[in-house]
């Protein structure tokens, strides 16, 4: 076909033009190179003639060339095989403070985000290179400043230029100020007029409240009326609005027109002066173009102002405060200039033959000022927006409407971002730019909402799993209140993960590779891993702390359901123990995973832990013998608070036990606090049963049968009493003569008692039998006493006389017989 083979040559020519570009630029940057080397300077002609320097210089000036120049580059640069991969470097260990040393491993995670932190901050070093050289071709500028002003011709114009312009720009503009001034009192009959046709329309006022119903009404029929009432004051609200609006329209149009009336003024001031003043084509031209921008400035501003209109509210055709009024016209003086300077720059850059890169230079860095003041004034509206776009009154309280309500409270962020990616597209002539701009709005937008949807329904799932039913209440007493004291970390940690997974999406959305970073990147799935890891971790670790914890507790309330209340005070000593063990041993699992999951070498850690451990442990030995021995005591139930015990050769009740430490207090009132360390034997009254042990001396010719049975029925006197008799567990046992001799025979006998009462029980059934065998007569033995005389005088030598004491009561009984 004719046309295919046109377009297949065209094709092939423009190919080989961008080849012989290119052969020239290369051969060109040889050709420098080759400059700069010291063989250069024999006096050679140099490698590039102005010919060719004209023609790079072409192709870098003509955006258009410079393009196709570079997806040319692209073209090749796709085909030349890729550079050889280089191994990285070694990690080298990090020092820190105190000269120790931590070791990242090679494959950690530590060492990865070091390695992407590096890679990432050269990748913002030359982007900020590349924004740099956006501006770089002011050079161009300062080049054609010191070329003009060089040359007394070319300066002469340029004065001559800017200096008439300035003198008509300055007449046109006292003219248009004097004609406003005169205007004045036109604009107030205006607003004068708006105002007494608006109180002529008598509108009533929307906002009042509706009537309430009558007592009489039923709760169905008042509210429904009352939703009757506000459908009909909405509509009526809607209706006023729409009478005020066309109401002020006409007066409205005609203060914008007496408004135009000193632009026209200026306008055609500037433009007879342009003529009839000017000398030169070039002071025409710039007067013309000066004259022009101001006007199309005025005209855009004027055409804003009539929607807010800050000193006459009352032909305002917008809803806003005088504030805001006043604020928005006061930026739109300064929003309305960027593009007049546009238009001055892009036409005067031609008269005055400035380079078109220069001129290009100049308008991206005046747009780039109006772009940010546009950031800032979005930035100072961004409340009164927000205000203006919430939902009415009567949607406020649905989910859907107060998520929208609080989402464009953010309404600005998307804003400015969208603002300088404007201005970055059309500034470095990004191609699908705009189409980007409308599918990362439409993306992220749905990212937003999507986000939002499923943070509501997994909250609404975790609020369910955290509810105890009564039923599982009442089984494990405590729980709900276990399992709220998790919920705020359960949902810090939710949210976490959503908005990681949210930001995620949000950079897909917005055209980077996140989620290819995230799974298959170098630093990603360690990312992942490690969260995955340590969220596993601390849940484990959760569960593990509580079920522990509910099995003491269950261990306990089995105990005392049971009547076991001894071995339920003992867990109950012994439970802090047992939950601070637990805890340091769930807090070091959980850290070392931690540790170890982020690229830290745990492993001397746990030398240096150790270490420490054992040294602790050897200056702490007595320290240590107290809690281990203490640990067992509690657990073998050996004492517990409330028993009389003799300890350390100490006797006395116990008041206070704990991990390390026995309080006692004696009998005159002493605490005495004893370290288990020095506790070799317990002996413990108050546990099983007593034994009172009955003791003492008979004559040789007493009856132990009448001694046994008096003893006998004086104990089961007692045990008939309502206070012994609980304390009394068995009969009177006599257990025989122990021993016989000239003083006497030893009667012994027993009695069992209730565990600590036989202090009680004894000192009874002594002052019992004090009185019972003095009426019986029981025989004591009689203590014999040996006296030695001295020499009488009329006697030979020593004398010996022998006395006794008469036999009494059983005052003698207990005890050994005395013998001197």
């Amino acid at each position: 076909m004719p046309g295919t083979g046109r377009g297949t040559s065209s094709s092939r020519l423009l190919t080989v033009w961008r080849v012989a570009v290119f052969g020239l630029l290369l051969w060109c940057l040889g050709a420098g190179a080759g400059h700069a080397q010291p063989a250069a300077s024999d006096g050679a002609p140099p490698g590039m003639s102005r010919e060719q320097a004209q023609q790079v210089l072409a192709v870098i000036n003509d955006p258009a060339k410079r393009a196709e120049f570079e997806n040319t580059l692209s073209a090749i640069a796709a085909q030349l095989p890729p550079p050889p991969v280089t191994p990285a470097p070694a990690p080298v260990p990090v020092s820190t403070t105190a000269g120790k040393v931590v070791t990242v491993q090679a494959d950690s995670l530590g060492s990865d985000f070091v390695q992407d932190m590096d890679a990432l901050r050269a990748s913002l070093f030359v982007q900020a290179k590349h924004f740099v050289a956006l501006f770089g071709d002011l050079v161009f500028v300062a080049h054609w400043t010191r070329t003009i002003f060089a040359d007394p011709q070319s300066r002469g114009i340029l004065l001559d230029a800017v200096g008439r312009a300035t003198l008509i720009l300055l007449l046109a503009l006292a003219a248009e100020r004097g004609f406003s001034l005169l205007l004045r009192k036109p604009l107030l009959r205006v607003t004068e007029r708006a105002v007494a046709t608006e109180r002529r329309l008598n509108l009533p006022d929307v906002n009042a409240p509706p009537p309430a119903p009558a007592p009489g009404d039923n709760a169905t029929q008042a509210a429904d009326e009352v939703a009757a009432q506000q459908a009909q004051q909405n509509d009526m609200q809607a209706q006023h609005a729409t009478l005020r609006l066309l109401a002020r329209l006409p007066y409205s149009i005609v203060h914008l027109l007496i408004k135009m009336l000193p632009v026209g003024l200026f306008f055609g001031l500037g433009t007879s002066f342009a003529y009839l003043l000017t000398t030169t084509h070039q002071a025409e031209l710039v007067t013309l173009t000066l004259t022009n921008a101001y006007v199309v400035a005025r005209v855009v501003y004027l055409l804003m102002e009539t929607l807010f209109v800050p000193h006459s509210p009352a032909i305002r055709l917008c809803s806003a405060s005088n504030q805001t009024a006043f604020m928005v016209t006061r930026w739109l003086n300064f929003l309305v200039a960027a593009p007049s300077v546009v238009v001055c720059l892009s036409t005067l850059g031609g008269v005055f033959d400035m380079p078109a890169r220069g001129t290009e230079a100049i308008i991206r860095t005046v747009v780039l000022v109006e772009h940010v003041l546009v950031a800032i004034f979005t930035w100072r509206v961004r409340a009164h927006v927000a205000s203006a776009l919430q939902p009415p009154a009567r949607l406020s309280k649905q989910p859907f409407w107060m998520f929208l309500g609080r989402l464009v409270h953010l309404w600005w962020i998307p804003a400015m971002f969208f603002n300088f990616a404007l201005w970055l597209i059309w500034a470095t002539h990004i191609r699908g730019g705009y189409v980007w701009i409308f599918r990362t709005v439409i993306l992220t937008s749905a990212v937003v909402i999507l986000s939002r949807v499923v943070s509501v329904l997994i909250f609404n799932l975790q609020n369910r799993l955290f509810h105890i039913s009564p039923a599982l209440e009442a089984r494990y007493p405590g729980l709900q209140g276990r399992v709220d004291y998790y919920y705020p970390a359960a949902r810090k940690m939710l949210s976490f993960l959503l908005f990681f997974i949210s930001v995620i999406l949000f950079f897909q959305a917005l055209g980077l590779p996140a989620i290819h970073f995230l799974f298959y990147g170098r630093l990603g799935p360690k990312i992942v891993g490690a969260i995955s890891s340590m969220m596993v971790a601390y849940t484990v670790a959760v569960l593990a702390w509580e079920a522990a914890n509910a099995a003491l507790e269950r261990q306990i309330a089995r105990f005392e359901n049971s009547a076991q209340t001894g071995r339920a005070s003992r867990l109950r000593t012994v439970l802090p123990i047992i939950k601070t063990v637990l805890l340091a041993i769930i807090i070091i699992i959980v850290a070392v995973t931690t540790l170890s999951q982020i690229g830290i070498n745990v492993a001397p850690l746990l030398t240096g832990a150790g270490i420490m451990g054992a040294a602790i442990a050897f200056g702490a030995q007595s320290l240590v013998k107290d809690f281990i021995t203490g640990f067992f005591m509690l657990v073998e139930n050996a004492i517990q608070v409330g028993d009389w015990v003799t300890a350390g050769g100490i006797s006395g009740t116990v008041e206070h036990l704990s991990i390390r430490t026995l309080r006692l207090r004696s009998i005159n009132g002493d605490l005495h606090i004893i370290p288990f360390s020095e506790v070799s034997s317990i002996a413990n009254t108050s546990r099983d049963y007593n034994l009172v042990v009955v003791d003492f001396m008979i004559d040789l010719s007493q009856d132990t049968g009448q001694l046994t049975a008096i003893l006998h029925e004086e104990l089961e006197k007692m045990r008939q009493t309502p206070r012994f008799g609980r304390l009394i567990m068995s009969g009177f046992s006599f257990l025989g003569i122990e021993q016989a001799d000239g003083n006497g025979a030893r009667y012994l006998g027993s009695v069992r008692t209730a565990p600590g009462a036989k202090w009680a029980v004894y000192r009874e059934f002594y002052s019992r039998l004090a009185v019972r065998m003095s009426q019986e007569g029981i025989k004591f033995p009689v203590p014999s006493y040996l006296y030695l005389l001295d020499n009488a005088p009329g006697s030979d030598g020593l004398q010996v006389s022998m006395a006794s004491k008469p036999a009494g009561g059983p005052t003698g009984a207990a005890g050994p017989t005395s013998q001197g």
